[in-house]
């Protein structure tokens, strides 16, 4: 259970993986059509560090030994929630979330990944893609954090290597083809072990906001763990 702060906001975590290649990875949330980097709720008691490890594990299956930490956000970076997002008895105490981003480079293997670490997966399919993402593929009124978190970490972006890149790059690509023709996936999508690819892509899903108990009797309301 996490409390808001007295702005109405809640702490948040956001993770920006990277690949050898600078490349960050993308998921797809589950039953849904939208993108985005792993996040998920600082739990009470935990630092943002902790809460970091432990989403990294929950929505993508990895553990501290595959990462190594390059950056974080100076500052909590904030989103106000619309309030057609929001429950109507939360309307007034909730306003949204702040964030600590962190940038992760992956030191161990793209087949460490796993989307079914938990019993409540976030994502059902997943991509490494350019540094620079798409935000029409998020939900609008997230745009703008994606925006500043990207910006502000890109200045912390590891030196590539280049030697020997496209022998590395055939022997990636040669691996990931198996992997996906082994799920099933369409062409070009690559998935984890674990991953699948959505085959019910129109099957509507409730939104990832986290809602308010009934009752709050005047004090700051608590939420559940929800990314």
């Amino acid at each position: 259970m996490i409390m808001l702060d007295r702005d109405g906001f809640r702490p948040n975590v956001g993770i920006i993986l990277l690949n050898q290649r600078n490349q960050v990875f993308w998921g797809k949330r589950i039953r849904t059509h939208s993108w985005q980097f792993p996040q998920g709720g600082i739990d009470r008691g935990e630092s943002p560090e902790q809460a970091m490890f432990r989403e990294l594990h929950e929505e993508v299956g990895l553990h501290p030994e595959h990462v190594r930490i390059v950056a974080r956000t100076r500052d909590w970076l904030r989103y106000e929630v619309p309030d057609r997002f929001i429950r109507r008895d939360a309307r007034g105490h909730y306003k949204g979330q702040k964030q600590i981003w962190y940038l992760l480079q992956l030191v161990g293997h793209d087949w460490d990944l796993n989307l079914r670490a938990t019993d409540h997966p976030e994502f059902d399919a997943w991509r490494w893609h350019d540094y620079w993402v798409p935000l029409d593929v998020v939900v609008e009124f997230k745009r703008g954090v994606y925006e500043m978190a990207l910006t502000e970490l890109a200045r912390y972006l590891p030196r590539q290597d280049f030697r020997n890149r496209f022998l590395r790059s055939n022997v990636r690509a040669r691996e990931f083809e198996r992997h996906s023709l082994d799920a099933g996936a369409p062409a070009g999508l690559d998935l984890p072990p674990g991953g699948s690819f959505d085959p019910h892509p129109d099957i509507p899903s409730a939104s990832d906001e986290p809602s308010l108990p009934n009752d709050t009797h005047g004090k700051a309301p608590f939420f559940p763990t929800q990314r």
